[in-house]
Order: structure tokens, then C-alpha cells, then sequence
């Protein structure tokens, strides 16, 4: 039993060790608080309506759900329903998917659970890894694009913010590698920017936020609704559980 147990340790403690010579870019805290705020989200689904839905579907999500942050059905179709589109209808996107191989590589992900899909244990949420991988671009001329990306290194898509962000390079500077001085490795030593873009870094972080604030509410619209309920749940079962506790001590105060 003890070599069992051993074996289990040693294992779990190699997985943690090449996990960590394999994390890669620090993932970013995506600022939660956006969740709670309505003209956030709607300025992320704004965003995405302009900077996403060009390529990538949200088939699970239909406009006029998004009465649900706040925005009259008017508002929808006068402002984030575009072409022959209703509101009723789901977010798909026009491009085709044999076009969209043939420009990318691949055809581009559906983004209604992307939030959900994207966690990983040790670096964080979803919601962390995508606020990391849409603020990180950076121009490379060796890719077909002409980007490149930190959080998602050889990233076929294109950077789809960079108007707000403007155009940024990457440095890297090479050093010996602390495990083994015989070998030289690259390291990440910050950004420098080549062109503005129409916001600051901090406005631009911001915009990030409330996209995918947006992007974490599209993966399920009810949650806040499912939390409100598990409140209350939680406290009947507080209250059942002592209603139980003292009929149980009168039941048996009348046995003995």
C-alpha cells in the first residue's frame, strides 16, 4: 500500500514539475468585477458585434438574448444587427468555411463557450486566458499574418484589435539557462510600440475587459440568476437542516 501511495506522489509531483517548466506566458487576472456591471457588458458586446463576429460565430447566442444586459430589442437591431440579420436569430457569420481554411489555416472557433473551454489548472479561468491573449500581439513578419502572440505563440488569427491597441513589437533578449549553462534561452523582456492606436494601454485594457466580461456572460447568460438561487437554496437548507436537528432530539426525547 505504502509503494502505491509512493508511486502516486512521485507521479503527481513530475506532472507538477514538467508543468511548470512548460507554463509559458503568465496568464493576467481578468478584472471580474465587469460581470457585475451592465454598461460594461454592453459595450463587450458592442465589441465583439464589430471585432469578432467578422469571423467567428456564436451560434448558442441569439441577439435578442441580449435584453438580458440590459438593451431594448430596438437597440439591438438599430445597433448590433447587421446585413438581413433579425433578432431572433443566432450570431452566425457569413464567412465560408472553406474560405476561412484557406486565409487561416483553420476555420475560426465558435466563441460561445470559449471562456469556458480555455481554463487550465495552475494558470487560471478562461476568462484569465483570453484577458492575456488579446492584450499580448505583437507584430512578427516571420508569420503569414504578420502577428504573433505570447499567451498563444504561432497564433494563426490575426491581431482584430489593433486599431484600439496600435502596433506593438516584442523584445527578447537571450540569457544562459539557469538549469543548464550550456544552453542559451530566449526570454520576454516587455513591448515596445511601433504605432499608437486610438486608445491608451489603460482604455484599451478596459475595452479587453468588458469584451470578454461579455465573452464570460455569452458562456452562460443565466448565471447570475443561478447564483441568486443557490443563495437562497443554501439558506433553506440552513434552516431545514436545524428544523431536522431539533425534530430529530424531540423524536428520540420521547422514545427514551
Amino acid at each position: 500500500m505504502k509503494k502505491i501511495i509512493l508511486s502516486i506522489l512521485l507521479a503527481l509531483g513530475l506532472h507538477g514539475a514538467c508543468s511548470g517548466a512548460e507554463d509559458g506566458y503568465h496568464w493576467d487576472r481578468f478584472p471580474d468585477s465587469t460581470m457585475n456591471d451592465m454598461a460594461s457588458l454592453q459595450n463587450g458586446a458592442r465589441l465583439f458585434v464589430n471585432y469578432c463576429l467578422n469571423c467567428h460565430s456564436a451560434t448558442y447566442m441569439r441577439y435578442n438574448r441580449l435584453r438580458d444586459i440590459g438593451l431594448t430589442e430596438d437597440q439591438i437591431r438599430k445597433n448590433l444587427v447587421f446585413g438581413t440579420a433579425k433578432v431572433g436569430d443566432t450570431m452566425k457569420v457569413a464567412l465560408d468555411a472553406k474560405s476561412a481554411k484557406d486565409w487561416f489555416g483553420a476555420q475560426p472557433p465558435d466563441l460561445s463557450l470559449i471562456s469556458r473551454s480555455r481554463s487550465e489548472v495552475g494558470k487560471g479561468s478562461g476568462a484569465d486566458y483570453l484577458y492575456t491573449y488579446l492584450r499580448t500581439f505583437y507584430r512578427d513578419d516571420t508569420k503569414a499574418t504578420g502577428w504573433n502572440n505570447l499567451a498563444f505563440p504561432d497564433v494563426a488569427m490575426p491581431h482584430a484589435l489593433w486599431e484600439l491597441q496600435g502596433q506593438r513589437r516584442a523584445v527578447f533578449v537571450e540569457e544562459k539557462d539557469p538549469h543548464d549553462p550550456s544552453r542559451t534561452v530566449r526570454r520576454f523582456d516587455g513591448f515596445e510600440q511601433i504605432t499608437p492606436g486610438l486608445q491608451d494601454p489603460i482604455e484599451f485594457d478596459r475595452s479587453v475587459a468588458d469584451l470578454v466580461g461579455f465573452m464570460q456572460w455569452m458562456g452562460e447568460p443565466a448565471q447570475d440568476k443561478r447564483v441568486r438561487i443557490g443563495v437562497w437554496v443554501l439558506i433553506f437548507l440552513g434552516f431545514l437542516t436545524l428544523f431536522v436537528w431539533r425534530l430529530n432530539a424531540a423524536y428520540w426525547r420521547s422514545v427514551t
